[in-house]
């Protein structure tokens, strides 16, 4: 059965129909322990916009327009505010971690200062290809598996943080380590290894 068979048409809709509905497709909700990290703020921040520059751009009647206008500039601002709160001057960070200037210095102070909540300010700066040996040594163990990954193939980090990081039980790192050329020789090599052996036990008898 499609969507569209599944989900009452807008004359036949009741409160019923609807909450049998968002049982049927939704997608499973986060545990209430998840912590409301930067990126999922900022990701919600975006979608409101998304949604707000929609209802700009389509022919809706003048009331409900500003009505919903209202209601979502009121949510955007609430997430900026929620940005604020975690990271003061959060924007302002942002833009000056993709300023085109920006320096290696100018990251590390930023990684530094940020809250490790601040997934999304820390991932940008776990990525950028100025971030410096010593600000990857100092997020190769955060929470946020991308930041992990990031400084896993990151040309900058350093020999001690790539065999730290081939040993990190959470996830298969070492097979970016693998093709980091900053990694020592002999760990490439025996990660090496380990990839062709698994490349021959996964082969069709």
């Amino acid at each position: 059965m499609s969507a569209t068979d599944a989900f009452p048409t807008q004359a036949k809709m009741r409160r019923s129909d609807l909450l049998a509905y968002t049982r049927r497709t939704a997608l499973p909700q986060q545990s209430a322990k998840t912590p409301r990290t930067s990126q999922i703020v900022f990701g919600e921040r975006q979608y409101l916009l998304r949604v707000l520059d929609s209802i700009e751009r389509t022919l809706i009647p003048t009331g409900q327009r500003r009505r919903e206008q209202a209601l979502l500039e009121r949510l955007i601002y609430s997430r900026t505010l929620e940005l604020e709160r975690l990271n003061p001057n959060w924007d302002s960070q942002v833009h000056s971690v993709l300023r085109p200037g920006v320096t290696p210095e100018e990251l590390d102070e930023l990684a530094r200062n940020a809250p490790e909540e601040d997934y999304f300010l820390l991932r940008l700066i776990s990525e950028h290809p100025r971030t410096g040996p010593k600000t990857l040594a100092a997020l190769f163990r955060h929470p946020y598996s991308a930041i992990r990954e990031n400084v896993a193939r990151h040309p900058n980090a350093d020999a001690k943080t790539l065999a730290e990081l081939s040993r990190d039980t959470r996830q298969p790192l070492w097979f970016l380590v693998a093709t980091n050329p900053n990694a020592p020789a002999p760990l490439r090599r025996r990660l090496e290894q380990r990839i062709k052996k698994m490349s021959k036990q996964q082969r069709p008898k």
